[in-house]
C-alpha cells in the first residue's frame, strides 16, 4: 500500500501549570549570539521549561524536556502537521509492498554531525534495536506486529511483520527517533544507554537542526546551530543558538518571558492566564491543537478498584462540567467519556454521554459493592496547575458522595517515575498526541500496554482491538473500534474527562513557528524552532 492510499485512510488525533520561587539566573556567557555557528543567522532563541532533561537517549526519554532537546538532536522519520497527518521528514515515502512487509525511503542528503551519512542502517538498527532491548517508551508498543527489520539499500528500510497491521507502517513513522548506529552500538543495550556525556569534541553526535553543546543541570542547555538542516526552509537554521533554560514552574516562566529574559514558553499557559496574554504588549500567543485528552484512571490491582462498581461510583464522584469551567476557563470539551474523541470525526459516536455527576449514585455503588473504606489516593502532577486545581476540585466533589480522595501531588519526573511503577489508586493525568484509534486502544487497554495505567486485561476488548488492526480500510475499521469503545466506557476502564486547545506564549520580535499539534510539538518541535527568526 503506498504512502498516498494510506494517507488518504489515516485518521489522526489525538496530548499542563503556581508562582513560587525566582528564575535561575543565567549561565555565565550564556546568550552571546555566536554560537558557533557560520551564516547570518539571528541571534539566540532563549527557550523556558520547568524540567531538565532526564535522558539524551531519545528512545528512553519520558518528559516533554528531554523531547524538546532530542527533537533538535535527532531525527524522526515522519512529522505530523497542524490537522494531523503524517509528513515526510527523513523518511521520504512509506507504506506496504504487501501484506506483510512495511517499508521506509529515506533521504539521501542528510548527516550526522561527524560527517557519517544517515543511511538506512541507522534506521535498522535503531528498530530493531527497539525489537531486542525493549527500552521502555511509546515506540515499543507501535512495533507490536514488527518480527524484524532490514535495511536492503542504503535509502530503503523494510519491516517484516508477523501480520497484517494497518497502522504499524505510519505510528512507527511518526514515534520513531533514529540514532546513529555507530555511536549508540558499542555502548550496549539501547535501553540502558542515558547518552548524558558529550563526544571528544564537546557535542553529541547529533543530525537535527540544533547540536548541544552546553549542560548546566537546573540552569541551561545550550544548542548551536548547524550549517546544513535540509527540513528548514531556507536550508539551515535562523537561530544562531537555543536555550533552554529551566524554571522552577510555569508562571516564573511567565514573567521571565513578560521581562524579557526569555522568548518563548514551551510549556502550555494555564487556561487562566490565555486571554491576559493575548493583549500583553510584546507577546504572541499561539493556538496549537489538542490531540489528546484529560482523564482519571483507576488501578484494577488494588482490589476495591478491581470491581467495576467502585469504579463507577468513582466516575459519578466528579462534576466535569465545573472542572470545564472553573479550571479551563470554558477551554475544553467533553469526550462524552469516550475514548473516541470528537476530533477523531470518522470514529466518534455522535451521541456519547458523560459520567453523570450524581454524589447518591456514588453511595449506592459504593455500598452495592460492600466496600467501606471508600478512601482512594489520586496520583497528580503538582507542578501542572490545571491539574492541581482538578484534584482539588475533585476531593470537594468527591466528598459530597463520602468519597474521600488523598490528593498525591508529585513533581514531574516523581510523578512519572510513580505512575510508570502503578504507585496510585487514582491516576488523574494527560496524553499529549492519541493520533490513531487503533495504537491507542492498543497501548492503553492490552495487556503490556506501556500506558495500561488501568491494568486492564479483557479477552473482549484485546480480540476487538485486534480485528480492527487487520482492516486495512478506516470504514472497516470503525464499527470495531465503536463496540471497543462502548466496553472501556461501560467498564471504566479509562474516564476521558475533556479535550482540550493549547494556547504557547512568545515574543512578538519572533516569527516563522510552525504549529505542530499537542504540547510535546506545538511550536518547539525542530521544523518550527529552525524557521523561527526575528525581524532583526
Amino acid at each position: 500500500m503506498s504512502r498516498g492510499s494510506r494517507a488518504a485512510a489515516a485518521v489522526v488525533a489525538a496530548a499542563a501549570l503556581a508562582l513560587t520561587a525566582c528564575a535561575p539566573s543565567a549561565p555565565e556567557g550564556e546568550g552571546s549570539g555566536d554560537g558557533g555557528a557560520t551564516g547570518s543567522g539571528v541571534g539566540p532563541l532563549v527557550v523556558a521549561t520547568t524540567t531538565d532533561v532526564v535522558n539524551f537517549n531519545p528512545l528512553i526519554g519520558n518528559s516533554r524536556t528531554d523531547s524538546w532537546v532530542t527533537d533538535l538532536m535527532y531525527p524522526r522519520l515522519l512529522h505530523i502537521n497542524e490537522d494531523g497527518e503524517k509528513e515526510a521528514a527523513l523518511a521520504t515515502d512509506w507504506g506496504y509492498s504487501d501484506d506483510l512487509t512495511g517499508y521506509f525511503e529515506i533521504r539521501d542528503d542528510m548527516s550526522w554531525s561527524d560527517g557519517e551519512p544517515i543511511t538506512a542502517e541507522d534506521v535498522a538498527w535503531t528498530l530493531q534495536s527497539v525489537l531486542d532491548d525493549q527500552p521502555a517508551g511509546t515506540l515499543l508498543g507501535q512495533m507490536g506486529a514488527v518480527e524484524s527489520v532490514e535495511a536492503v539499500s542504503d535509502t530503503r528500510v523494510e519491516l517484516h511483520l508477523s501480520e497484517p497491521d494497518a497502522v504499524v507502517v505510519p505510528e512507527v513513522g511518526f514515534w520513531a527517533v533514529v540514532v546513529p548506529q555507530h555511536v549508540f552500538e558499542p555502548e550496549g543495550s539501547l535501553a540502558d544507554f542515558a547518552n548524558d556525556a558529550p563526544q571528544a569534541d564537546g557535542s553529541w553526535v547529533s543530525a537535527g537542526p540544533y547540536a548541544l553543546t552546553e549542560v548546566q543541570r537546573g540552569q541551561s542547555y545550550t544548542m548551536e546551530r548547524v550549517e546544513d538542516y535540509p527540513l528548514a526552509d531556507d536550508g539551515a537554521p535562523n537561530a544562531s543558538e537555543v536555550v533552554f533554560r529551566v524554571y522552577p514552574d510555569v508562571n516564573t516562566e511567565l514573567l521571565a518571558l513578560e521581562s524579557g529574559e526569555v522568548d518563548l514558553v514551551a510549556n502550555a499557559l494555564p487556561p487562566s492566564q490565555v486571554e491576559r496574554l493575548q493583549s500583553a504588549d510584546g507577546i504572541e500567543v499561539a493556538e496549537v491543537p489538542g490531540l489528546g485528552y484529560a482523564h482519571l484512571v483507576y488501578n484494577m490491582d488494588e482490589p476495591r478498584l478491581a470491581q467495576v462498581d467502585v469504579r463507577r461510583a468513582l466516575a459519578a464522584a466528579v462534576d466535569y462540567d465545573t472542572i470545564r469551567e472553573v479550571v479551563l476557563q470554558g477551554q475544553a470539551v467533553s469526550a462524552g467519556s469516550n475514548p473516541l474523541i470528537p476530533v477523531l470525526s470518522q470514529f466518534a459516536p455522535e451521541d456519547a454521554e458523560e459520567y453523570a455527576f450524581d454524589p447518591q449514585a456514588a453511595r449506592d455503588l459504593m455500598a452495592s459493592a460492600g466496600v467501606d473504606d471508600t478512601s482512594f489516593r489520586l496520583l497528580y502532577n503538582l507542578t501542572d496547575p490545571v491539574m492541581a486545581q482538578a484534584a482539588q476540585l475533585m476531593e470537594e466533589q468527591a466528598a459530597e458522595a463520602g468519597i474521600t480522595l488523598e490528593l498525591d501531588g508529585r513533581e514531574r519526573n516523581a510523578y512519572l517515575a510513580a505512575t510508570d511503577a502503578g504507585d496510585y489508586d487514582v491516576y488523574l493525568g494527560n496524553f499529549a498526541i492519541m493520533d490513531d484509534p487503533v495504537t491507542n486502544f492498543r497501548l492503553s487497554y492490552l495487556p503490556g500496554g506501556v500506558i495500561n495505567y488501568t491494568h486492564v486485561d479483557d479477552p473482549d476488548l484485546t480480540a476487538l482491538v485486534e480485528e480492527a488492526g487487520r482492516q486495512l480500510e478506516v470504514a472497516d475499521q470503525v464499527p470495531v473500534m465503536q463496540e471497543a469503545a462502548e466496553i472501556v466506557k461501560d467498564q471504566v476502564y479509562d474516564n476521558i474527562m475533556y479535550t482540550q486547545n493549547l494556547y504557547i506564549a512568545h515574543s512578538d520580535e519572533w516569527s516563522g513557528f510552525v504549529v505542530q499539534p499537542s504540547e510535546l510539538l506545538s511550536v518547539v518541535n525542530p521544523v518550527s524552532l529552525a524557521n523561527a527568526t526575528t525581524a532583526g
